[in-house]
């Protein structure tokens, strides 16, 4: 796993979601370097990681077994959430808190008619291994919420690249997330969405529902929420410091 690192400060792991690796995808982040050390990860045939077929349980464990050795702030994009979801439960003793961008796991609020018909959606576009990158790229940004204008006319190298790494992954309906175990785990949690997609506005509402955590919606850019920039980077600086001036506190609590 090639690993991305940038600033100073206590440790923030970013963990990003399909198409752009951790370089790319956390770009609008990289002011926050200035007071924290941000650590931003290629997952499997991203960036200058080696491929495999993307699939949140083992890319779960290796996260947890790599980069949650020691305490950290977590925080996850789309598929990347379900990642880190699934990460910070293997290794909770040591996530300081967690913030999920508009996790695509729709299993938390099946039987309800638009989150299922979006489960469905991003399966059957996942599933089209034999489509074009281009006309796959923009099939999967439609049916997630990507904003049109931001997608170049032809499809970057990298671009190209994330498409196949997404073709044939596993799909983010399968993910059975530990929300009672979340609930539990005592690291303060925040969930964001881009306020553009009832689907996701309704796992948001959900995930955030049944594990206590934070909600808020940071609107712009659709799913790219994170690409916002200042409004993403001041809700989440809040949601970091609150998080950390907890944990010197309850450290402070303890010392003899």
């Amino acid at each position: 796993m090639k690993i991305h690192c940038w600033g100073a400060g206590p440790r923030v792991v970013l963990v990003h979601g399909p198409l752009l690796g951790g370089r790319h995808a956390w770009r609008e982040q990289r002011s926050l370097g200035e007071r924290w050390e941000l650590i931003a990860p290629d997952r499997p045939g991203h960036g200058e990681t080696p491929s495999k077929r993307q699939d949140f349980e083992p890319e779960s464990v290796e996260l947890a077994n790599q980069l949650l050795t020691q305490p950290v702030h977590l925080v996850g994009s789309s598929y990347g959430a379900i990642v880190a979801m699934l990460a910070a439960v293997r290794a909770a003793d040591n996530v300081v808190s967690l913030t999920v961008i508009e996790p695509p796991s729709t299993s938390v609020a099946c039987g309800d008619p638009v989150v299922d018909d979006f489960a469905n959606a991003v399966r059957a576009v996942i599933d089209d291994a034999d489509a074009a990158p281009d006309r796959f790229l923009r099939r999967f940004c439609e049916v997630v919420g990507v904003p049109a204008h931001v997608l170049p006319d032809p499809p970057l190298r990298v671009l190209i690249k994330g498409v196949r790494q997404l073709q044939g992954a596993r799909p983010p309906d399968e993910a059975m997330l530990p929300l009672d175990d979340l609930a539990a785990s005592g690291f303060p949690m925040l969930v964001v969405s881009g306020g553009h997609h009832p689907a996701s506005e309704i796992i948001c509402d959900t995930i955030a529902g049944r594990t206590g955590g934070q909600r808020a919606v940071c609107p712009g850019m659709g799913h790219l929420v994170q690409d916002t920039g200042a409004p993403f980077n001041a809700l989440l600086e809040n949601f970091l410091q609150s998080a950390e001036a907890n944990r010197i506190s309850t450290i402070g609590d303890r010392t003899p």
